[in-house]
């Protein structure tokens, strides 16, 4: 079983509760907008970590980390990308490439809007975790924690980390 924290659009942004949550994780994945070096490098120093960059992200992290990452995790293939889109309205990029290889989980970032749904006609679970840095138009900053067991995505929490 792997214990994931899902989190995006940090905008530059950590604090002591994103870290406390940081480090009950097995993994911290980040979808894009991450900001910048310092809090990608303070995310890898406490666990393995997978991220992709983001629309606000400079040359440096689009070095770093690719613009989409497909991986398995467990028995869970997982793609993640920064704008995304949702079912019936993804990104125009992905689209094609979703519908002829949809993954089990597909997660995005960059709307700022926390959004669990299960995709029927791909059979995919689609994630976006909202945001948890200050910058944007969002109220309440928020992360997704769930588990990976086997073929099983799990235990899937909401964390609200307050306002923005």
């Amino acid at each position: 079983m792997t214990k994931i924290l899902l989190l995006s659009d940090t905008h530059g942004h950590l604090d002591d509760t994103i870290l406390k949550y940081a480090r009950q994780a097995d993994e911290i994945w980040h979808a894009g907008d991450i900001g910048s070096l310092e809090v990608s490098d303070t995310l890898m120093a406490l666990k393995p970590f997978r991220a992709v960059h983001g629309n606000i992200d400079n040359g440096v992290l689009q070095k770093e980390f690719p613009l989409d990452n497909r991986f398995h995790c467990e028995e869970v293939d997982v793609w993640i990308t920064h704008i995304g889109g949702y079912p019936k309205r993804y990104n125009i990029r992905i689209k094609n490439e979703l519908a002829k290889n949809p993954p089990k989980l597909f997660i995005c970032g960059h709307s700022h809007i926390l959004k669990v749904v299960w995709d029927k006609k791909l059979e995919l679970l689609h994630m976006n975790p909202g945001a948890c840095g200050k910058q944007g138009f969002h109220q309440i900053r928020t992360m997704l924690r769930f588990e990976i067991d086997g073929k099983e995505i799990k235990n899937l929490e909401v964390i609200e980390l307050g306002k923005r």
